[in-house]
């Protein structure tokens, strides 16, 4: 049986890309998982889609992270319906703004940094007394190598990834004495849905998969070891 079979998990952004196959390792590994999008329809499907692939219960709840009250009842459902928390999957994240920075709309400046930071920081907020209460956890941040190098017209997304990386960071020092290990995955590029896009199909891409095999390798690590940063890139990037 999988050390993770009967934890609680929820995994933020999780109906499609890397949310989803990150939902779909942890419920293929026994544990409960609660996914949530901002559209209920495309929650509900997802949910229903991974129901059954192991032991463990799907379920799938819309949710805003921009918005504290929705990250609230999101914790607030989980641990009614599973009986706690264990596991914190901070992935929702978006693109977008990539100008520079005298033509980045400051909807789109907050749309990014509410998203990417702010929803974070909301859900590890609500979550971390509900994982002290729980003796322990993980709570892990879906990152990006653009969280340690800068590109032109990335002004909002850097800003956001930059600032995630040094929220976990410093996350990580608060709670690692209450048991709770915290780690950020940073993957260069992954073949998704990112910024409101399709999948390429590139070959030379990462998959979301990838970035779920890392996920499940970080949860399944001994108590005594804590990876706290995972950098992934593609092994042969396209040449430019």
């Amino acid at each position: 049986m999988s050390a993770l079979a009967g934890n609680a998990a929820i995994v933020t952004g999780g109906s499609k890309g890397i949310g989803r196959a990150i939902a779909a390792s942890l419920a293929q590994a026994g544990a409960d998982v609660v996914l949530c999008s901002r559209q209920a329809a495309e929650a509900q499907a997802a949910a229903e889609s991974l129901a059954g692939l192991g032991g463990g219960r799907v379920l799938g709840i819309p949710a805003d992270v921009r918005r504290e009250d929705a990250v609230r009842q999101l914790i607030t459902t989980t641990v009614q319906q599973f009986g706690g928390l264990d596991i914190l999957i901070a992935n929702a994240g978006i693109g977008g703004g990539f100008a520079p920075i005298d033509e980045i709309a400051p909807d789109d400046w907050h749309r990014v940094i509410e998203t990417n930071l702010t929803g974070v920081y909301y859900c590890c907020h609500v979550a971390v007394p509900e994982l002290k209460r729980r003796g322990g956890g993980w709570i892990i941040t879906i990152g990006s190598l653009a969280g340690r190098y800068a590109f032109a017209g990335g002004t909002a997304y850097n800003a956001s990834k930059f600032g995630l990386l040094g929220f976990t960071e410093a996350l990580m020092l608060d709670v690692r004495e209450h048991n709770i290990r915290v780690s950020c995955i940073m993957p260069g590029s992954v073949d998704t849905y990112f910024n409101d896009g399709e999948p390429s199909g590139e070959a030379w891409k990462l998959v979301p998969d990838d970035v779920a095999r890392v996920v499940r390798q970080l949860l399944e690590h001994e108590d005594r070891a804590l990876p706290s940063r995972v950098e992934l890139r593609p092994s042969r990037p396209q040449r430019s």
